[in-house]
């Protein structure tokens, strides 16, 4: 079912399509946990932070990925908030044409280039083999990642936030069955949480892409919309591969960071690691919010109506600064107690040190919320390459805490890097917003 998001009240529009999301990524986010609960319950501490270890690499391709999908979901987005169905369409044909070639590509290159990179970053010795043997059935997961996100993309791009959760939780059911299936029966260790994500990926990317095709009337092609177009594809890397960068430049920042924390010791991978989880799944209603304004803006921008731009950015942050407060007090109260999915009670410094990290980052929230609600707008109404800026600003902050405080404030150093990315992106974003906003309206 598509939703116009060009009329009505922001706030019940921004509520309605986030929430479906939010259920989606709160399923995807809780399979990746029950992977690292049961890497660090059954494999130990050296196997949690082998897996820790790859978050940086891994949230810089896996990320250009997704990013490259939602930049190819923008001009679908436009293109129905205009009501050119026959564009909207054309569109989406090269979106898969694309997507193909990147996945095919980067596959190539990950996969030869993982064991490099994780050198590079001075992986500790005895963590390497669990940090390879994850990172690599990863990365041979690529076309998987691309062919949901695509998919998904589209149908939110029409307005359709709760389809693509329909098959997150099918996603999710499959990813926690072949996790036990694969570690504790087949003895696959760290390969084995890594092979139950991809191929749970690829169930829900083939099953969404098959209920699309048959239940979507408007992405019925004719036959002389089913061709490569120069226009097409042009508009389509103009809006993905920046938004691919934003995530990746982003990531720099993360894989200095990285290592960083690999130079303290595994203890302290291990509870970046635990910390990181318990984070990304606590900021499930900011992506949400995020991907959210990205449909909310490209439809609006569409339409010509600029002047709900600005009051679409104020509902989400309204919604996003009530989570924040919430999310802080009850991450303060029972981060320690969370933090037991993943270590057994005797790691107590592990888990002091864990329940340090996602403190100092749910301090920062509030400006969390306005990073992904002002940069996925921009990135709607059409100003991708305003990402990359933004994502430059979060690379130098953590690249700062990186080699600045973390060598005079060990550990806490590391745990101020996100606020401090958050901070400066915001500095960037908010003029940005600004501007781009009114620059429509001048050629408008």
């Amino acid at each position: 079912m598509v939703k116009d998001m060009t009329k009505g009240s922001p706030m019940k529009l921004i509520l309605g399509f986030a929430v479906p999301m939010l259920f989606g990524m709160l399923f995807q986010q809780f399979y990746n946990l029950v992977d690292t609960m049961i890497v660090g319950k059954t494999l130990g501490v050296d196997a949690l932070a082998g897996v820790g270890a790859t978050s940086g690499i891994n949230f810089m391709i896996i990320g250009f990925c997704m990013g490259v999908c939602s930049g190819f979901a923008i001009p679908v987005a436009q293109q129905f908030g205009a009501g050119k169905y026959s564009e909207l369409r054309k569109y989406v044909f090269n979106s898969y044409i694309c997507s193909a070639v990147f996945a095919v590509v980067l596959t190539a290159a990950a996969v030869i280039g993982c064991s490099a990179i994780l050198k590079l970053l001075r992986t500790p010795e005895n963590i390497f083999v669990y940090a390879y043997d994850y990172i690599v059935v990863i990365f041979a997961g690529i076309p998987t990642v691309f062919l949901y996100n695509i998919v998904s993309g589209v149908i939110r791009s029409l307005g359709d936030s709760k389809t693509p959760v329909y098959f997150l939780v099918i996603s999710a059911v499959i990813n926690i069955v072949l996790d036990f299936v694969f570690i504790l029966n087949f003895n696959m260790g760290v390969a084995g949480a890594a092979w139950a994500t991809d191929i749970s990926q690829l169930v829900s990317g083939a099953a969404c892409y098959l209920y699309m095709k048959k239940k979507y009337e408007i992405l019925k092609f004719e036959k002389s919309e089913r061709k490569m177009g120069k226009k097409y594809v042009r508009n389509l890397c103009v809006n993905g591969i920046p938004m691919g960068l934003q995530y990746s430049i982003t990531a720099i920042g993360s894989v200095i960071l990285q290592a960083a924390v690999n130079m303290l010791g595994s203890v302290y991978v291990a509870a970046m690691t635990a910390g990181s989880k318990i984070f990304t799944f606590t900021c499930c209603p900011f992506d949400a919010l995020g991907s959210t304004m990205a449909t909310y803006g490209g439809q609006n921008v569409g339409a010509g109506k600029y002047d709900r731009l600005g009051k679409g950015i104020r509902a989400a942050g309204i919604i996003g600064i009530v989570y924040s407060v919430a999310a802080l007090i009850l991450l303060y109260f029972f981060a320690n107690y969370i933090s037991l999915l993943f270590v057994d009670a005797g790691e107590t410094e592990i888990i002091n040190l864990t329940h340090r990290y996602i403190v100092y980052c749910a301090l920062f929230y509030i400006p969390l919320t306005f990073v992904n609600v002002i940069r996925f707008c921009i990135q709607g109404m059409g100003f991708s390459v305003f990402a990359i800026l933004a994502g430059v600003f979060e690379m130098a902050a953590r690249t700062f805490v990186a080699l600045a405080l973390v060598p005079v404030m060990g550990y806490s150093g590391a745990c101020l890097a996100n606020p401090f990315a958050w901070i400066a992106a915001d500095i960037f974003l908010v003029p940005a917003f600004i501007y781009c906003r009114n620059r429509l309206i001048r050629i408008s």
